[in-house]
């Protein structure tokens, strides 16, 4: 039952190349930057990334990107200001891109953690987003079938965490890291603060049961 790790590089050793990894956060609020830091280091390639962006500047996923480890991008905004590794590989060809509305994301990803099969959303009837997909009209107004959406891995952020994995978020820091954690086989994450006792039951956001391993990192910026 104990979920500790020793270092963030432990944290990351399972992932392998071709992997399709989760990657929390919103804007620069709750992204687990250790972990992807050490998974830079680590060496995995070929990999999927879900995420609600695709990096800005020289942090985060831009890293991976800048690094030629991103074969693939499913997220609902890839040109963040300055996202310029994103834009390289894109027009270079290197990476591929899926564009997914952001609620229409989250909800995807919330199906795959609680074991739906998708859901209908009049998000992006009528677009090019929706071509290739199941549609039905309702009560008049067209709808688009959406599938599930899981990960072999997630990379999250959390405020808090225990030796269980147990998890509290701070704030926005929250976003899509609680849902990420849910629909991913295998979950990482790195927290501000790791306790050796129990969180209260009236914090936690993420039970350990959703949590593989966790580890203590403070983000310095």
């Amino acid at each position: 039952m104990d979920k500790r790790v020793k270092d963030l590089e432990r944290a990351v050793a399972p992932v392998i190349d071709g992997a399709s990894l989760m990657i929390g956060g919103f804007g620069s609020s709750g992204i687990p930057f250790g972990l992807i830091d050490a998974l830079l280091e680590q060496g995995a390639s070929g990999l999927t990334v879900i995420s609600n962006n695709a990096g800005a500047g020289e942090t985060g996923i831009a890293k991976l990107l800048k690094a030629g480890r991103v074969a693939k991008v499913i997220c609902s905004y890839p040109r963040t200001p300055g996202s310029i590794w994103f834009e390289k590989r894109f027009e270079a060809g290197e990476v591929n891109l899926e564009v997914v509305p952001q609620g229409t994301l989250a909800e995807r990803i919330r199906c795959a953690g609680a074991g739906l099969g998708g859901f209908l959303t009049p998000t992006a009837y009528g677009t090019q987003l929706a071509e290739g997909k199941e549609t039905r009209v309702i009560d008049g107004r067209g709808y688009v079938f959406e599938q599930p959406l899981p990960a072999d891995f997630a990379l999250i952020r959390a405020e808090r965490g225990d030796n269980w994995g147990n998890l509290s978020f701070h704030a926005t820091a929250r976003n899509f890291n609680p849902v990420m954690a849910m629909a991913a086989k295998h979950t990482i994450a790195e927290v501000r603060e790791l306790s050796n006792d129990p969180l209260d039951p009236e914090s936690v956001v993420t039970p350990g049961i959703f949590v593989k391993s966790v580890t203590e990192f403070e983000v310095r910026l």
